[in-house]
């Protein structure tokens, strides 16, 4: 395996540090940017809504691969906070893709399976080809500016030859996710079982989750089959598909907790109730291959949470 110099940008997020991980593992140079002031080794402070801060980047270090994962998440938090939501997944990313097309890198744009919305039928990469913008009601500012992430890396690829991957990725969840109430439903959960507080399911909605040590693992295979113009779904098993409330009852078993924490509510408004999924080219390009099944999974994350937040058995 060839050693290449690779910038992860969120390399101090939860993806991004175990992203990092897994390609260092292989043998490769890692540097990772991110808004945190830390002191890990080969990383640096980086906001990428300014571009001065970016070039400064580039101007002291030549990368082969840029991973490009710094992004705002969250649908309500993109209703909160839509300034920091636009100003670093559209305006960020258009900063990178300028010096991509200076400086020549490839690159992988991390955006997301919200970008499918509301649509109804098997989610294939082509969906959004294949089907008018309007009929995929992409209900929240998040999703609009992941698609315009993709759409501006496309351009950027007819107009100046510039060479990209599009991930999508589908409830990735795992250690080193530090709870939010803006977070998936899988640390939510786990966080407030952990600390005996109440939370909220809406029955009829199923999802696939997928743990993160399986994704970063397909997400660094990338760079040994890069295919420029590719965009890949990279989520879990499809038969691992739950319920939300099943999800519920994993993690409490985990944390060793009844279901009186729980409230139990209809369908929540402007959420997709079954998300079908299709992972088949990642499966085919990336080998991408989940082995941490949910219940698996969802007791590693609460192992990690319990030490993170020191909360007794």
């Amino acid at each position: 395996m060839e050693t290449e110099k690779i910038l992860v940008t969120g390399g101090a997020g939860f993806i991004g540090t175990n992203l990092v991980k897994e390609l260092e593992n292989r043998g490769h140079e890692v540097f990772a940017v991110d808004l945190l002031h830390n002191n890990r080794d080969n990383y640096q402070r980086c906001d990428v809504r300014n571009y001065r801060q970016l070039e400064r980047l580039f101007e002291n270090n030549k990368f082969n691969y840029v991973y490009h994962l710094a992004a705002e998440y969250g649908r309500w938090n993109g209703e909160g906070y839509y300034e920091n939501l636009w100003q670093t997944n559209v305006i960020g990313t258009k900063h990178m893709i300028r010096l991509q097309e200076k400086l020549g890198f490839r690159m992988i744009f991390f955006s997301s399976a919200e970008v499918y919305g509301d649509y109804t039928g098997r989610m294939t990469e082509d969906v959004m080809v294949n089907n008018p913008i309007k009929d995929t009601y992409q209900m929240n500012d998040y999703a609009i500016t992941k698609w315009a992430g993709e759409l501006m890396c496309m351009n950027s690829a007819t107009m100046f030859d510039t060479e990209t991957v599009r991930v999508r990725p589908v409830n990735c969840y795992g250690p080193h996710e530090e709870y939010s109430p803006f977070k998936g439903f899988i640390p939510i959960f786990i966080y407030k079982a952990l600390h005996n507080q109440p939370y909220t399911v809406y029955k009829g909605h199923k999802r696939i989750i997928d743990y993160v040590e399986d994704t970063a693992f397909t997400f660094a295979n990338i760079v040994d089959n890069f295919i420029p113009g590719e965009v890949y779904n990279v989520g879990g098993r499809t038969e691992w598909e739950k319920d939300i409330k099943d999800y519920s009852d994993i993690v409490l078993n985990a944390v060793g907790r009844d279901d009186s924490l729980v409230t139990y509510e209809e369908a929540e408004d402007f959420t997709t109730q079954v998300k079908t999924i299709d992972f088949s080219k990642a499966i085919k390009d990336l080998k991408h291959d989940p082995k941490i099944n949910p219940e698996q999974g969802i007791k590693k994350t609460v192992e990690w949470m319990r030490w993170f937040y020191r909360v007794e058995d």
